[in-house]
This record gives C-alpha cells, sequence and structure tokens, in this order.
C-alpha cells in the first residue's frame, strides 16, 4: 500500500477525517491488485470488503473489540491496516504470513478461520465470556459471506444468539457468490430482501416521512420500531428469517458506501443485544475482469494487471481434470452415477458435468455434513453418488461417513480431492488426516492412485457392478503425467498393490503419486550400488496382505511412503501388520510428522518433512550404511 497515509495499525486509520477514507480505499485496492497480480492468492473476495474493512477498524476499537473474518478469503485488506503491511509479500509464502487470518501472527486476528461458516459460533463464545465477565461495553464483530451463511453451524450459532442475547455483530457480506455462485434457497431469500419492490418502496417512503423537516422530534420509540417491523417482515413475501430467531436485522445496506456504513455502525455500537447487518457488496470491485468472472479471479495465479490476461498459464493435466473427465465418461454409460459437491464445483472440477447433465450434479453449497448424508440417501435408494470433498473438509462430515454411510454399508464413493499437502493455503487446508480417520471405520475401502491412469482405474472399479459400501478414493491437487492416448478401464482388484520394480537390498511401499519420488529415487540409488525394490500400496484399506507378507519375508528393511500424517497412516498400518504377524525388520515410516505442517508449495514441504526423491535418497543411504 502506498505510504501516502502511513497506516500501520487501526489507531492511525482512527486519525483520519472520514472525508479522506474513500481515497485510502482506493490505495488499498491498488496496492492488492499489485501484490495478487505478481505472485497470486485470494483475490476478489478482498477487493469486494474494502470499504467494510475500513469502516470496522475505523469504527470500533480492535483489537479491545473483537472481529471475526468468517474464512478468511477476503481477509487480506484487514491485514494490511492491521501491521502486516511490509511483510504481506511474504504472503502464502513459506515461512512468511497465512493467507488466512491466525492468532499465532496478530492480536488483530481474534480467532483462525481457514474453514467458513465458524465465525458466529467463535463470536458468541468470546461475547458470552465478556457478558459472564460482566464487561458489557465490549463489541463483537463476526463478518460472514452469504455463501458460508447456508452451513448448518452458522445457523445454530444464530440459533443459540437469540436465545443468550450477549452482545454481538454479525455482518452479512451478501455478494452472491462463495467461490462459485451461491445455490440453495437461502439465495433465493436474500435476493427478495433486497429487490423486493415493495419492502424498498416502503422503506423509501417511511425514511422520507421520518426525515420529513414538520415531523414531531419525539415520535414514539415503540411506533418507530412498529414501523421498522412492518419493513422488514410484514411486506416481504416471507417473514424475516433473522427476526424469527431473535436477532434484530438491520439493512440491506450498500457495502461500498463508506460514509453509510461509517453511520450505520457508529449507531449499531449502541444498541444492544445480537444483531445483524445485511451488507450488498459486489466481489470483485474495482478490478473489471474480477467482477466479471467471479469464480476464475477468487484465487487466481499471476496475471497481467493491465489485461488481466493469466500469466504462465498451465498447460498440464491434472487430476481434478481427470476426475471430471472420467466421471462424465463413467456417467454416460452408468445411469445410476450422480455427483454431489459441497461448494466446490469449479475446484472439483465438475462444471462441465453439472453443464452436459444438470439434473445429475448437485451443488449442494458449504454444508459438507449434509452432502455425505444427502448422498447416503441417494445410495438408500439405489443410486451410486459419488461425493466429492476435499479432505480438509471431510473433517466436518465425519460422524456422517461413519453413522449414515458406513455403519448402513451404503455404495457411496468419496472422491477425497487435495489429499496430502495442498500448498499455500496452508495447515488449515492440508489433507493430512484422511487416511488416519478413514481406515479405522469398519467396512470401507481407501485407495489412492498413484499415477492419472490407475486414477481413472480406480473410479472405474467403484461402479464396477459390486455392491462394496463406501469406497473412498484419495488424490492431490495438482498436475500428473498425460494419460496415454489410448487409455481404456481396468477393473482393479479390490485390496490388491503391485510390485513396480524388484530388489534386493531394501523395499520401498508407496501409496499414491509420492510413489512416482520413489520410482526416482530408486533409479538414483543404483549410483550408490543399492538394489531397491518398490511397491505400489494402491490400497490402504483392505491391506495387500499377500505382498505384505512377500516384502517382510525377503527384506530385513522396509521404508513406507505417504504424503499424509505417520501417526496412525498407512505407514502405521504396514507396523501394525508386521507386529501382528510376528515379523522383525527395521521399518522407517516417511510422512507428515505430528505436527501440523506449515504453509508453501507442494515440492517445498515434501521437501521440508523428507518424503521427496532427495528426503527418500537420503533416508536408504543413511539406513543401508547404518
Amino acid at each position: 500500500m502506498p505510504e501516502h497515509y502511513n497506516i500501520d495499525t487501526p489507531d492511525d486509520l482512527r486519525r483520519l477525517p472520514v472525508t479522506s477514507l474513500q481515497h485510502l480505499c482506493g490505495e488499498i485496492r491498488s496496492f492488492l491488485i499489485d501484490h495478487v497480480a505478481s505472485n497470486g492468492g485470494h483475490f476478489s473476495s478482498s477487493l469486494g470488503v474494502v470499504e467494510l474493512t475500513v469502516a470496522l477498524h475505523y469504527v470500533f476499537n480492535t483489537p479491545e473489540d473483537k472481529l471475526v473474518w468468517d474464512v478468511g478469503h477476503q481477509a487480506y485488506p484487514h491485514k494490511l491496516l492491521t501491521g502486516r503491511k511490509s511483510r504481506f509479500h511474504s504472503n502464502r509464502l513459506l515461512e512468511g504470513i497465512s493467507g488466512f487470518p491466525s492468532r499465532d501472527e496478530s492480536i488483530y486476528d481474534a480467532f483462525g478461520t481457514g474453514h467458513s461458516s465458524t465465525s458466529i459460533s467463535a463470536i458468541l463464545g468470546m461475547a458470552c465470556a465478556a457478558k459472564y465477565r460482566g464487561d458489557h461495553t465490549r463489541q463483537h464483530i463476526a463478518v460472514i459471506g452469504d455463501g458460508a451463511m447456508t452451513a448448518g453451524m452458522a445457523f445454530e450459532a444464530l440459533n443459540n444468539a437469540g436465545y443468550e442475547q450477549p452482545n454481538m455483530l454479525v455482518i452479512l457480506n451478501d455478494n452472491n457468490m462463495s467461490i462459485d455462485a451461491n445455490t440453495g434457497a437461502l439465495q433465493n431469500y436474500l435476493t427478495e430482501l433486497t429487490t423486493g419492490k415493495h419492502y424498498n418502496a416502503l422503506k423509501s417512503h417511511i425514511r422520507k416521512l421520518l426525515t420529513h423537516p414538520g415531523q414531531p422530534a419525539n415520535w414514539p420509540v415503540e411506533v418507530a420500531r412498529k414501523l421498522q417491523k412492518a419493513v422488514k417482515g410484514g411486506l416481504l413475501r416471507y417473514s424475516n428469517l433473522f427476526e424469527a430467531l431473535n436477532i434484530r436485522y438491520f439493512g440491506p445496506v450498500d457495502g461500498h458506501d463508506l460514509p453509510k456504513l461509517v453511520h450505520v455502525l457508529e449507531k449499531l455500537k449502541h444498541i444492544p443485544g445480537p444483531k445483524l447487518l445485511h451488507c450488498v457488496t459486489t466481489k470483485g470491485q474495482g478490478f473489471a475482469p474480477a467482477m466479471t468472472d467471479h469464480a476464475k479471479w477468487h484465487a487466481p495465479k499471476k496475471f497481467d494487471r493491465a489485461t488481466g490476461a493469466t500469466l504462465d498459464a498451465e498447460t498440464t493435466t491434472t487430476f481434478q481434470q481427470v476426475f471430471g473427465d472420467t466421471l462424465i465418461t463413467l456417467a454416460n454409460s452408468n445411469p445410476k452415477i450422480i455427483a454431489i459437491t459441497p461448494a466446490m464445483l469449479s475446484g472439483s472440477a465438475l462444471t462441465n458435468m453439472k453443464k452436459q447433465m444438470p439434473e445429475r450434479v448437485f451443488d449442494v453449497g458449504i454444508t459438507e455434513q449434509h452432502a455425505v448424508t444427502f448422498a447416503a440417501g441417494l445410495a438408500a435408494d439405489g443410486l451410486l453418488p459419488y461425493c466429492t470433498i476435499y479432505s480438509t473438509f471431510l473433517q466436518r462430515a465425519y460422524d456422517q461417513v461413519i453413522h449414515d454411510v458406513a455403519l448402513q454399508k451404503l455404495n457411496v464413493v468419496f472422491c477425497i480431492d487435495r489429499a496430502g499437502v495442498t500448498g499455500q493455503d496452508g495447515p488449515t487446508h492440508h489433507g493430512a488426516f484422511d487416511i488416519a480417520f478413514l481406515r479405522c471405520v469398519p467396512g470401507i475401502i481407501g485407495a489412492s492412485p498413484m499415477d492419472a491412469e490407475e486414477f481413472r482405474d480406480l473410479l472405474f472399479t467403484a461402479q464396477a457392478g459390486e455392491s462394496h459400501g463406501p469406497f473412498a478414493v484419495r488424490y492431490p491437487k495438482g498436475t500428473t503425467a498425460p494419460l496415454p492416448p489410448t487409455a481404456g478401464f481396468r477393473k482393479l482388484a479390490i485390496g490388491k498393490g503391485r510390485k513396480i520394480r524388484s530388489g534386493r537390498d531394501i523395499a520401498i511401499l508407496s501409496l499414491g503419486p509420492v510413489g512416482q519420488y520413489v520410482t526416482a529415487a530408486c533409479k538414483e540409488l543404483e549410483a550408490y550400488h543399492l538394489d531397491v525394490a518398490h511397491y505400489d500400496l494402491r490400497f490402504f484399506k483392505p491391506l495387500d496382505e499377500a505382498l505384505l507378507h512377500e516384502v517382510f519375508s525377503r527384506f530385513s528393511t522396509v521404508i513406507t511412503v505417504e504424503d499424509g500424517c505417520i501417526q496412525g497412516g498407512a505407514g502405521s498400518a504396514v507396523m501394525e501388520f508386521m507386529v501382528e504377524q510376528g515379523y522383525h525388520v527395521t521399518l522407517k515410516r516417511l510422512g507428515l510428522p505430528d505436527t501440523f505442517a506449515t504453509q508453501g508449495t507442494q515440492q517445498q514441504l515434501h521437501e521440508l518433512y523428507g518424503y521427496d526423491k532427495k528426503g527418500i535418497v537420503r533416508v536408504v543411504r543413511q539406513v543401508a550404511e547404518g
């Protein structure tokens, strides 16, 4: 951000006259566009809340007043105003600042929010804590997007807030988008609130009436409140949802009208109890390309600021593309296949299938728990749902996986996207734990492909005519070698791995695409006169026991490699087999250590945690020499 205003903290901001704030917003936008054009990152959400961010820090006494940003995609302006301007060049880089709010990073980040729909619960907890201590002056503000508001957790928190009645303000940032366009009845309801002609006409009429020069100065407060209630509830096609939850509703207001925002927030500071301000914004405000294609500009890579053209555009094949194309092919031949995604239509490459088969693709919004039980309901009625959820978000639906799918032995295919380290989104988004938390679920099948061809075969196998119960296929974010031009489908044997390379000295068991590192490491180790065998486990449940008996009966040293947590992961499963079968060998497990993995590129993190090619070579040599 240019140094014209020298804003390092909200205290500096509050010393400015209100008339300077709009120009400051222009400088913040310019800085964000320059930065993301050069470095990539979350973009359009932050552009849309610049005025709102400035107004919040201008009116409220942060960090004493508590401010929680839901998800954090929209928190870049907040970071610039709270002491991180000079470090913003390191955003989302290894050892840099986080792309999301983080309590470890700043006292202005009241709560860590990498996953959506948690802000209202968190701010309610803080508000109730203040109430318990007798502090009735501290303010508590949560900013939540309309996409995040679709989650059940947000409504649970609103319902609780309406009962507890603490001093808190929820700002509903309504821009009709999460990443893709919002879906569901809530979006229709918000549209009705903001566009209903009777509502807006009477609202305008009452405003003129109450501000008429001849108006008596002291209208009874109760009369004014009844008029307000009539505008908010009675003249809408539906009664006001938020007022029904005992939360006072204000708005809609223009989220880019800075003087109006400051005025409204100043007023709301002095109204006790739970309140909701409905704030209408435009995602990507101030950068024309981002205002017209919201999904593309949610988190772009480097681009030309002048033209909006993407720089260094990827021409490689990704696992996501393979998934999307394969599912269309399978669905064309199997009418039972249904696709489900919780608000990740484009991220999971289901956009084309939605266009071609709109009745067979369900975007259920940010509702992972519902997505899994919805899939269970489809399966219970004879369909075959492919429930596509990022690994980190499947954590939110763990009970549903166990209780609603596995316990009932229902045929649901879990396509676990972004498994393993995902890169610069950091610890909130790494898919570190799915192997560990799934392999203890009775009856589940769990697999991870080493390459694109194996991925297609697993997706095919999951629908190839057998009643199998839950079938989970985990795959990473990122690129893979292109498919052979004539690649067909093979039905794979459940729970069977494969030997990729014979050897006599040491055996390496890999799971998933990190097997590519093992292949390269084995080749390099030949220069050190080490003959290493390589086995692809393919399945982490059930394990290929015949393959493991072969390995443990032939080798005195075995190494496992996986892109997931070591505790409870595939290596742990192999170790349990070794102990139960009475084998006595040296076993080394490579993967993510018992910590929350940091941010950085996937390659950097694989190297940092020691399971890239160099790490594997190093460990094999150490074991061989030791």
